[in-house]
């Protein structure tokens, strides 16, 4: 059964959806991000996906604290991401409680780094963010659009062993319309050897079943979690062991 992951979303320290990855459209749903990891935590959740939106803006990590205090004090593994463009933030990242570093921008900025920290740290604590709008990867904090499209990036890291990516639809992101299970599909069978993760649009645990009918292994749950359109319920009975 494929693996949902519950995303979190950090701006001030509180957990937000965005639309669309537009700043403006943000909207809170826990003060204390904490609270949510607890839940997600009690329903059987492994893999906690959080995103430092400060960071991404800001470029260097900016709600470690955040980070800290839900590793130091639930037993999910969590992925994180936002604004990791030098070793230094990494080792941040790593030393604040991340179990996997989520790149992007230094990845298409700087593909001779990212390939240095695949084989510094493993491809197994690192994650490739291949965020896509109108068919180009998105950059820094999706404000800007580079000229390579999700599977030129991903081409790129295959001979330092990457196995881990992460790939957003932003045009899909928040809007609760459905993913684009064809591209994943398409993208997973071109990539065997990597968890593509899927990103953006889950409106329903049917989205969820029909991504795992097309082979995907891993999807982000944001928006449909938080607005009960998917419930703690349905992701206790999606566990491996359930």
């Amino acid at each position: 059964m494929i693996e949902i992951i519950p995303a979190t979303d950090i701006i001030g320290g509180q957990c937000v959806r965005l639309t669309q990855g537009d700043y403006a459209s943000r909207k809170t749903y826990y003060r204390d991000p904490l609270e949510a990891a607890f839940r997600f935590e009690e329903a059987g959740i492994r893999r906690l996906h959080m995103v430092d939106l400060d960071g991404a803006k800001a470029s260097e990590p900016r709600n470690l604290a955040v980070l800290e205090r839900i590793a130091a004090r639930t037993s999910l593994e969590v992925q994180y991401g936002g604004g990791i463009k030098s070793r230094e933030a990494l080792h941040s990242v790593f030393d604040a409680g991340a179990r996997r570093a989520i790149c992007g921008s230094v990845a298409v900025r700087r593909p001779d780094l990212f390939a240095a920290w695949l084989a510094e740290f493993g491809p197994g604590r690192l994650i490739l963010g291949a965020d896509v709008r109108n068919g180009a990867v998105a950059i820094e904090g999706w404000l800007e659009s580079s000229t390579l499209s999700a599977p030129e990036l991903i081409g790129r890291f295959i001979p330092q062993g990457l196995t881990q990516v992460i790939c957003t639809d932003i045009s899909r992101d928040g809007m609760l319309c459905g993913p684009s299970a064809a591209f994943y599909a398409d993208l997973q069978g071109r990539f065997p050897t990597v968890e593509i993760t899927v990103s953006g649009g889950i409106s329903s645990m049917s989205d969820i079943e029909e991504l795992d009918r097309q082979g995907l292994r891993s999807v982000i749950v944001g928006k449909a979690l938080y607005e009960g359109r998917i419930t703690l319920k349905d992701l206790a009975r999606c566990l491996p062991n359930a």
